[in-house]
């Protein structure tokens, strides 16, 4: 569905999944700037909104999912995973509880197959599980709002400024936070990306999944690691998702989302074997990549806190 704030001043369209809201409005090193002062909105109405409603939809949640949902505290955000028996990641969203229903969003396209999988969970709980497509999803720098898709005119006059998908995903891939179906793929376990801690709480009962997680969490060594990378900056192009990292001729790993970023410049992230040395210089798809570690490769836990 897109977005009517396209219609913004110098609104431009994104492309692939975020075709349908805008990639800047102008200026996508100054909307970087914009947010990293605390200002300006982000729209990501493209993302997927599910509903849980009824009154087993935490417990059921618990069950099912990664994260800790027994007692979770009314409208305090929080994310969460769910695994194939493997430990492989399937789905991931983030939400909240409003005391009668819990409300997530999720990557564009990904809400149908998280709604089907949740239904196919159901068997006698008590639960009602649905997408939401009146409701868009909003960023502001340490908030998400949820607005109706028909106030989005007025929240933009009163949230302003806009600032584009660019300018977001800059600052996101600078802080080493992956995005689930772009920066993982379907062999991606937790512990590779960071998400321990963040989607993954160590302190609860058993759920899909969970015997890879702890087994990796307490031996270490995760098979890859996410990676940012610093790319040559003489090349004017930035890497296709899912381009080869090689080293010596030799592939390595993969990368994920790409951005320029205001200071940094070009940025990309990429899952990478474990065992390659941390201050190799790659190849991703004829540009020159430096290293810099956001997941340590021994002990599977991001290096910073991510937000």
């Amino acid at each position: 569905m897109t977005s009517p704030l396209l219609d913004l001043p110098g609104a431009v369209a994104g492309d692939g999944v975020d075709a349908p809201v805008a990639a800047h409005y102008g200026s996508f090193n100054g909307e970087q700037r914009t947010l990293e002062s605390g200002e300006g909105f982000v729209d990501l109405s493209h993302r997927d909104v599910v509903r849980i409603e009824g009154p087993e939809r935490l417990t059921w949640l618990h069950s099912l999912t990664t994260q800790y949902f027994l007692d979770l505290p009314a409208q305090q955000w929080t994310q969460a995973l769910i695994l194939s028996p493997q430990g492989h990641v399937e789905h991931a969203f983030e939400g909240y509880d409003d005391g009668s229903a819990f409300t997530a969003h999720t990557e564009p396209g990904r809400g149908a197959a998280l709604v089907e999988w949740l239904e196919r969970m159901k068997f006698m709980t008590r639960v009602e599980v649905a997408e939401v497509p009146d409701l868009a999803v909003m960023w502001r720098p340490g908030k998400v709002d949820l607005v109706p898709r028909d106030q989005l005119a007025p929240y933009a006059d009163a949230a302003g400024p806009a600032c584009g998908l660019w300018a977001f995903e800059a600052l996101r891939i600078a802080r080493g936070e992956p995005r689930f179906g772009l920066d993982t793929d379907h062999r991606t376990i937790p512990n590779e990306v960071g998400w321990i801690g963040p989607a993954v709480h160590l302190d609860k009962g058993c759920y899909r999944g969970q015997e890879t997680v702890a087994r990796v969490h307490t031996l270490g060594r995760p098979p890859r690691r996410l990676t940012l990378l610093h790319l040559d900056g003489s090349e004017n192009r930035l890497p296709a998702v899912g381009a080869e990292a090689t080293l010596d001729e030799k592939v390595v790993g993969t990368v994920g989302t790409s951005a320029r970023h205001h200071e940094l410049g070009p940025i990309a992230l990429a899952l990478l074997k474990r065992n390659v040395a941390l201050d190799a210089e790659l190849l991703v798809d004829g540009v020159a990549a430096a290293q810099e570690v956001v997941v340590d490769p021994e002990v599977g836990l991001h290096v910073r806190p991510l937000r």
